[in-house]
């Protein structure tokens, strides 16, 4: 989801005045490794649950999303970039026990999902550099109301869950529940067009270097977060059939 970490204090007050300032290719760079890392975390785990090690797998894929949703909120609030590659493979490790899971249940998912993860984000940087989609101050409000529903509406449903209370539809395979899946979705990619705006007004005001790592963390968490919500709706989808 949107970060608090990419707002627009880092862009008025944190502008470098010597040393080297980040830069887009360097965004990029740093995104790629933490790509690399993800993945290689991801394989791992999904190796274990393929090779018939469940209890293993699940225990990894529970600590890896406890313990990457925990170093995503330390470095949101401290800025603390040593945790970022932590973060990168713990949710490695619950991406790759929670895939595993799906494709165990629908095969072929899971390629369909990064299929698509990778469409929407290709489609969102194209509608962004040819300015078919403007970054403005209205729009990052609107999808940080939106992400921020989103959350609040997960936050119960989890809080729910112990309780043996669910919101109503958002789990099920019916319409509403599709559609809400596809509203989730749509507000993710969009949350693209946010990251790639700080990216690069952060490459054109000057920011320090180490916010390279910072935007990349941004567009991590966005991609880990829409791959997910189309992992859901692909399921929700075939369910259907």
């Amino acid at each position: 989801m949107a970060n608090p970490i990419l707002n627009d204090k880092f862009v008025e007050q944190e502008r470098v005045l010597q040393g080297e300032p980040m830069t887009i290719n360097g965004t990029i760079q740093i995104t790629a490794f933490l790509g690399i890392i993800l993945v290689a975390a991801a394989a791992f785990v999904w190796s274990r649950y393929m090779l018939g090690y469940t209890d293993i797998a699940m225990m990894l894929t529970g600590a890896g999303g406890l313990v990457g949703f925990i170093a995503a909120l330390i470095v949101a609030f401290t800025r603390n970039k040593v945790l970022i590659p932590i973060y990168a493979a713990c949710q490695g490790l619950f991406l790759g026990g929670f895939s595993a899971m799906f494709e165990a249940s629908y095969p072929g998912i899971v390629a369909q999902a990064v299929a698509g993860t990778f469409a929407a984000l290709f489609s969102m940087l194209i509608l962004y550099r040819a300015n078919l989609i403007r970054c403005t101050d209205k729009f990052r409000s609107v999808i940080f109301t939106a992400t921020a529903s989103i959350a609040v509406i997960y936050i119960v449903n989890f809080i729910g869950s112990f309780f043996h209370f669910a919101v109503p539809f958002i789990n099920t395979s019916s319409v509403i529940g599709i559609g809400f899946s596809v509203v989730v979705v749509v507000v993710a990619s969009l949350n693209l067009i946010v990251d790639f705006d700080f990216i690069e007004r952060g490459a054109r005001n000057f920011l320090p270097k180490d916010m390279e790592w910072y935007g990349a963390f941004g567009l991590m968490v966005t991609l880990v977060w829409l791959y997910l919500e189309i992992l859901k709706l692909l399921a929700k989808l075939q369910d259907r059939r």
